[in-house]
């Protein structure tokens, strides 16, 4: 198994930051890896909702059964259940220039020769820097979404 983390800081609050971890419809604006939201449990990721994402990763079609553990007090934890296994954390804290975002992603193959294959392919896009892109992008999204406010 592979972990991968990044952080940044973020011109907002960590509640602005939650917003859009949580927002689908903003995940798919920032996220490095393009995917379709098939099912949802309400609106937004709240903890305890369920989802399933469909997508491409090494040119397979994929889909994962996304089960968000926490999304209150600034962090929010999920799995994503599928070819690959992932473990995905942001914590949202304030610091001096607004707030820092740490993201985490432990990546671990679900089995079978394609379990490997898209876990190999996972973890080379995590080394190449996909998960700092998409921690930019919530930096982005943030900064965008909720500069008049801060």
């Amino acid at each position: 198994m592979a972990t991968w983390e990044t952080r940044t800081t973020v011109k907002g609050q960590p509640e602005h930051v939650l917003e859009v971890l949580t927002d689908p419809t903003s995940a798919s604006r920032w996220s490095p890896i393009g995917f379709e939201l098939e099912e949802l449990d309400g609106d937004r990721l709240r903890s305890g909702t369920r989802a399933v994402l469909t997508g491409k990763v090494a040119g397979r079609g994929v889909s994962f059964d996304v089960h968000v553990i926490k999304a209150s007090d600034g962090q929010l934890e999920l799995r994503a259940v599928g070819p690959v296994e992932m473990d995905v954390a942001y914590d949202a804290v304030p610091a001096d220039e607004g707030t820092e975002v740490k993201a985490s992603v432990a990546v671990r193959s679900a089995g079978g020769l394609i379990g490997r294959m898209i876990s190999s392919a996972t973890d080379a896009l995590l080394a190449g820097g996909a998960l700092n892109v998409a921690v930019q992008g919530v930096a982005r999204e943030v900064e965008r979404s909720f500069a008049a406010t801060c």
